[in-house]
């Protein structure tokens, strides 16, 4: 099938504003996915919502579609040693399908990447023919009266998992569930764990399971490394069709992302290079 599309590698879902030490500082999947995207090769875009006060710069490089929100989504993130501990201190509006720009609704790869739930199904009808890559933290996590994030039941999982080309998400996103993943396992088409250093487990619908480690490298910041893997694994499966190599270019990539700082994290088109000469080596 033919595509027209001006961007090739589309994101959906809300920027964040990460509250750090040093003061705010861009997130959210749609910028590492996009800008990881980007060095891959692709022409990446990003449909999302923010205050206008929040400062793009970053994605530069990316075609942005930003509608206004009184608020931009703002994470707080503590990393202890027990894992993550994490704050929502604002949210941007959701997002609907009549926000897309109609040029671009043709994009070959679709990433859905809601961080506070502000995608809905109906996304899942708005694109035909495309590549449907979905990070589901933001349908997997919800907060209390101060803000602290908790895992919460997707209830509409089944809905997206069938329909999704490959989807992959964090073992804790779902608090180390494994019979939950299990489950996930036998409706969705592909599904990819992210286990942080110990690397990822890759599920396929009717081939099984492989579990995939990685170097291990001195970690300084993991914020986005998961964003980084998803892009990483997506763009390798819709160009091979073999999920076992998208997990090794993905690992190899997020492994390197953890040894920067934020969106200094994103690949080099070196980096990437390299990753899929590994990927290649490996029978």
């Amino acid at each position: 099938m033919e595509f027209a599309s001006p961007v090739y590698y589309l994101t959906l879902g809300h920027v964040s504003q990460d509250l750090t030490p040093d003061g705010l500082r861009l997130g959210g999947t749609v910028a590492y996915a996009s800008l990881t995207a980007e060095a891959m090769g692709y022409t990446a875009g990003v449909v999302t919502a923010c205050a206008d006060i929040t400062d793009l710069g970053a994605l530069a490089r990316v075609a942005v579609h930003r509608l206004p929100s009184p608020a931009s989504t703002t994470f707080e993130n503590i990393y202890t040693a027990n894992g993550r501990v994490q704050y929502l201190r604002a949210r941007a509006m959701p997002l609907r399908p009549e926000h897309l720009p109609l040029e671009w609704l043709r994009a070959p790869i679709v990433h859905l990447a809601p961080l506070v739930g502000e995608l809905d199904t109906d996304f899942l009808s708005a694109f035909h023919g495309a590549f449907i890559g979905l990070t589901p933290q933001g349908w997997l996590r919800t907060w209390d009266d101060s803000g602290r994030v908790q895992p919460q039941a997707w209830d509409n999982a089944l809905a997206y998992l069938e329909q999704a080309t490959a989807t992959t998400l964090s073992i804790e996103d779902v608090g180390g569930d494994w019979q939950l993943l299990e489950r996930w396992a036998e409706i969705a088409n592909v599904l990819a764990v992210t286990e942080g250093r110990h690397g990822c487990t890759v599920f396929v619908k009717n081939r099984g399971r492989r579990r995939f480690s990685v170097l291990p490298q001195t970690e300084l910041d993991p914020t986005g490394a998961g964003d980084i893997f998803a892009a990483a694994f997506f763009i390798h499966l819709y160009e091979t069709g073999d999920p076992w190599a998208a997990a090794r270019v993905a690992n190899h990539i997020a492994s390197i992302s953890v040894t920067r700082i934020g969106l200094g994290g994103i690949p080099t088109p070196e980096e990437v290079s390299v990753a899929r000469l590994r990927a290649d080596l490996v029978l």
